[in-house]
């Protein structure tokens, strides 16, 4: 029997996760518990803002070694959904992409470093996958069983997932039938590690929801509208595909804040290392310049009309900016993209 002391941490930190996790939040009035708006208030939302804003180095291990993002594809997945996130993905590390691009977007997650002065890694790269249609959990999870989802991939007879806790990300994407906790009411997405207890290591994930059924106005905005903001015209996605397009810049959102605080101990703003106010939440809803509040920012229409803001692999996204700590400000690939 472990000493109690370690009953009792376990169990607080257990009930941490489930009423504080690290997420990605929508910058929509209806949402209650954005803690970068209750720190900072509105000027965090506005290019440029920086007088409040206090991110610090908390002195824990970020991602300095080559990134591969392991996926579950739990549900039912269309295989061009599949390649939408995919295509995000293996964009990140491409180089040569037409300006602006998605490594340009990821030369400011780079900027940041450890203890040693290390970087983060530049590349990222997919890893393995597994599929998980049947459903193995059920269509409603909760926090913690998003985690038993992960176990249950990683430790499978047949092909299970690599462990690799120091450069491994554990990405769990799940289909637009399914619900999560809090999913549409206060979470489009989060991050956070696998508890030893539960899944026997310690790997840093991500969970990303598909809103394309559920709340598409609030989770994959711009290219749905929610019913709040009258008179506001959504916008064409770049890959048709409103449920998928929203969730890529989750995706983005959660493994730039993946690399730069993996175990919720290293890059964050706020007195309160439980509800991390992270370099993605920072630009919450900000994608070009002049961007905050409802306003997306200066963004690119395509021939197609459809609306993004960077290129990658012959596809084209639009992703939240991120923040810059050399500057104080949030910044798009055009700042580094050279």
């Amino acid at each position: 029997m472990p000493p109690v002391t370690v009953v009792l941490n376990l169990t607080l930190f257990t009930l941490l996760l489930t009423v504080y996790p690290s997420t990605a939040w929508r910058p929509w009035p209806h949402l209650k518990h954005n803690t970068s708006d209750y720190l900072y208030g509105n000027s965090k939302k506005y290019e440029g803002s920086s007088e409040f804003v206090h991110l610090k180095y908390h002195m824990g291990p970020v991602l300095t070694a080559n990134i591969t993002v392991h996926t579950i594809w739990y549900g039912t997945w269309q295989k061009s959904q599949k390649k939408i996130i995919r295509g995000f993905i293996n964009s990140i590390s491409a180089v040569n992409s037409k300006h602006p691009s998605v490594a340009g977007w990821w030369k400011t997650v780079q900027l940041y470093t450890d203890q040693t002065g290390a970087n983060i890694s530049r590349t990222v790269r997919l890893g393995e996958e597994k599929n998980d249609r049947f459903y193995s959990h059920g269509k409603s999870l909760t926090r913690l069983s998003i985690q038993s989802v992960i176990k249950s991939h990683v430790t499978a007879k047949s092909k299970p997932l690599p462990i690799n806790p120091k450069s491994g990300l554990y990405l769990l994407l799940t289909s637009a039938d399914v619900y999560v906790q809090d999913f549409c009411g206060q979470v489009c997405g989060f991050h956070y590690f696998t508890f030893p207890s539960i899944v026997g290591y310690t790997l840093p994930y991500a969970w990303v929801g598909n809103s394309a059924k559920l709340c598409p106005g609030v989770c994959a905005y711009p290219f749905a509208v929610p019913q709040y903001m009258p008179g506001l015209k959504a916008v064409k996605p770049p890959n048709g595909d409103i449920g998928v397009d929203g969730m890529i810049s989750v995706i983005a959102h959660e493994i730039a804040e993946l690399a730069t605080n993996p175990l919720v101990n290293a890059w964050y703003a706020g007195p309160d290392p439980v509800a991390p106010v992270e370099i993605a939440d920072l630009c919450e809803g900000i994608y070009g310049t002049g961007g905050g509040g409802s306003y997306t920012g200066q963004l690119l229409d395509g021939e197609d009309g459809a609306t993004y803001n960077m290129n990658g692999i012959r596809r084209r996204f639009l992703v939240q900016w991120v923040w810059n700590h050399v500057v104080n400000y949030c910044t798009g690939p055009n700042a580094l993209d050279q």
